[in-house]
């Protein structure tokens, strides 16, 4: 159920504290965290401490969340001293997201020229 934590979902274990992660910040509704297989030498997880399956349904059902996660990321990159960066959300397996929690990945550090637009 939407904003119910899952038992499987290993983002919900990170808000928990049942795994742990390198917390760079928290806030009421929202947790950041650095991701355990960085495609950038910045590279974050901004995640809502409910659980929405995807970013779709989390901004179908909380847009102020939706839209913390925002805000949240330009935070966490500018605390990481990033001057430019990416946002990617992942909707759905076909679209590569491999956690079913919604989550915006910060990435940054290097030049990102390359891939999709």
């Amino acid at each position: 159920m939407a904003g119910e934590p899952q038992a499987d979902c290993v983002f919900c274990k990170i808000v928990s504290g049942d795994i742990p992660a390198t917390v760079v910040r928290r806030t009421d509704r929202t947790l950041t965290f650095r991701d355990i297989n960085p495609q950038a030498p910045t590279h974050l997880l901004v995640i809502p401490r409910v659980h929405h399956p995807d970013a779709a349904a989390l901004a179908a059902a909380e847009p102020d969340i939706a839209a913390e996660l925002l805000v949240e990321a330009g935070a966490a990159a500018g605390d990481d001293g990033l001057e430019s960066y990416r946002l990617i959300f992942n909707t759905g397996a076909d679209a590569g997201q491999t956690v079913f929690h919604a989550h915006v990945h910060v990435l940054g550090g290097k030049p990102l020229t390359e891939g999709l637009v």
